[in-house]
């Protein structure tokens, strides 16, 4: 009961917090997503070395929070960038990884190069796109939009959860997470549905095969997220990335689904104002 007790409670500061986050906008975002992506990558990096592989910790930190800073959509495009500055930063940031590599090789260079550029695109590039999506297609209308996952993402989790508890008997991926069932899964997909469902027709937003089909992405997204991370930690032999949340294990732990789920909402928005 304490557990669980502390767990609601973290539960409850952490998403009040992030809603007042939100709600300012990219002044409280930005430098808390930064923060976020520099504790995440401390938890990727720590059970990296409990496993004695070695990266380039200045740059991921250095770079982590370019990227973070490059995703704001209030820069300037370049026209001769020839992309966004996003893909800039991240093609410097291999570059320069690789460079030192070169300069000054360690024991197992292609490994350190692998697991330090994975990190940059499992961390900071996902969290970037938070960015991205409080803001598409716009300010206000981006704040309903940023509600859609963080909303769509719970309520998958608790229908996952009761739908399992009761009904999980087929295991979705035992190698990787043995307490996920194909029942929670559907549980989950279903409930995300009634969720969004519920919003955008308050909000007058969507038709209800639009709610479901984006109901279907986020809560496979979600999924996906949490699975990923899941398979990351075994690989890795960890059981929590961290301890950083009272309740939770560390950040990683908490935002996993996110990292998948907010990425898949800016897609799905973009293909969708793209086709009208």
């Amino acid at each position: 009961m304490e557990t669980l007790s502390t767990r609601v409670l973290t539960s409850v500061v952490g998403f009040t917090l992030l809603s007042l986050i939100v709600w300012i906008g990219w002044p409280a975002l930005l430098p808390t997503l930064v923060v976020v992506s520099v504790m995440c990558l401390w938890e990727y990096i720590r059970m990296l070395d409990s496993n004695d592989i070695d990266v380039r910790r200045i740059s991921l930190g250095v770079f982590a929070a370019a990227i973070i800073l490059a995703s704001l959509p209030q820069w300037p495009q370049v026209p001769w960038l020839g992309g966004s500055w996003r893909e800039v930063v991240l093609t410097i940031a291999v570059g320069s990884v690789l460079v030192l590599e070169v300069i000054r090789p360690g024991e197992r260079p292609l490994e350190r190069v692998v697991y330090s550029v994975f990190g940059l695109l499992y961390i900071p590039w996902l969290l970037g796109y938070f960015l991205m999506l409080r803001y598409t297609p716009d300010a206000d209308a981006g704040l309903l939009y940023f509600a859609l996952p963080l909303l769509a993402t719970f309520a998958a989790d608790i229908g996952g959860f009761f739908a399992g508890h009761y009904f999980g008997k087929r295991k979705l991926a035992p190698e990787v997470s043995p307490g996920k069932t194909v029942e929670g899964a559907i549980g989950g997909l279903a409930f995300s549905f009634i969720t969004v469902l519920i919003m955008t027709q308050l909000a007058r937003i969507w038709s209800p095969l639009d709610a479901f089909l984006y109901s279907l992405l986020v809560a496979s997204a979600s999924q996906l997220g949490d699975l990923s991370e899941s398979l990351i930690k075994r690989a890795l032999r960890t059981k929590d990335s961290g301890t950083s949340l009272p309740g939770h294990g560390g950040f990683l732990d908490r935002i996993d689904s996110l990292l998948f789920a907010v990425p898949a909402t800016y897609l799905f928005l973009n293909i969708s104002m793209f086709q009208r």
